[in-house]
């Protein structure tokens, strides 16, 4: 696995260049309405190498997010003394039988979407703190429980004793598609649930989320540059 911890850094990528891109971002956030102080941003750190995670860090950003469990599993094994603080949310889809390898090194557990699994963290890390993912859309082949079905899978979790902290989604595969609708009904029902988090937008339609409610943005691109394929 260590093509993950050896993996790409950005030509010029440095601390204070994340740290002046974090700023940008901030200011996108006030622009599009919010209130810096209460939009956390989530750094995502997927496809990049230990090193660009270690350079977050020392940019002053703490909450790292992954979307692979091997590639999480590796960056945390290597033991760097930079990362010992870092909290972890996992935000790809989740393999049931990949829960138990991440016990431990996962935070928050952003991307759960099914009975099967809530079951699964909740043998594996009794307490553990979760999102609950919406599909807004209902698109064919993504991440995300129906928004029908996403209040009785929070109850579900639970009863089963893990904190629920709220609701994540990711905006439309399909760019050409207005992301504001789904972002407001994720957000609508977070709000009627009574959970706090909605962990919506990222790089690309941050605004819009922001607009709608979000309480955490999930970005890479405005902060590393985007990565090489």
């Amino acid at each position: 696995m260590t093509e993950y911890v050896d993996g790409p850094v950005p030509d010029g990528l440095t601390a204070e260049l994340i740290h002046e891109r974090h700023l940008s971002v901030l200011q996108r956030i006030e622009e599009a309405g919010g209130d810096p102080e209460e939009v956390s941003v989530l750094a995502v750190t997927k496809a990049f190498g230990l090193r660009v995670a270690e350079l977050a860090v020392e940019a002053g950003l703490t909450s790292l997010g992954e979307n692979y469990a091997q590639e999480l599993e590796a960056k945390a094994r290597a033991q760097s003394p930079t990362l010992a603080e870092v909290d972890w949310h996992f935000i790809g889809r989740l393999q049931r039988n990949k829960v138990k390898k991440l016990v431990g090194i996962v935070g928050v557990w952003e991307s759960v979407d099914r009975q099967a699994l809530v079951d699964e963290i909740a043998r594996r890390d009794p307490g553990a703190r979760i999102l609950i993912q919406v599909n807004a859309e209902d698109e064919e082949g993504k991440g995300g429980c129906p928004i029908s079905e996403a209040g009785a899978l929070a109850a579900h979790a639970l009863e089963h004793g893990l904190d629920v902290g709220g609701l994540m989604t990711v905006g439309p595969t399909d760019q050409g598609i207005d992301p504001t609708p789904g972002f407001r009904a994720v957000a609508a029902l977070a709000g009627d649930l009574g959970l706090a988090e909605r962990s919506m937008g990222m790089t690309a339609d941050l605004e819009e989320a922001v607009a709608a409610g979000t309480t955490t943005i999930r970005v890479g691109r405005a902060l590393f540059g985007p990565r090489k394929k």
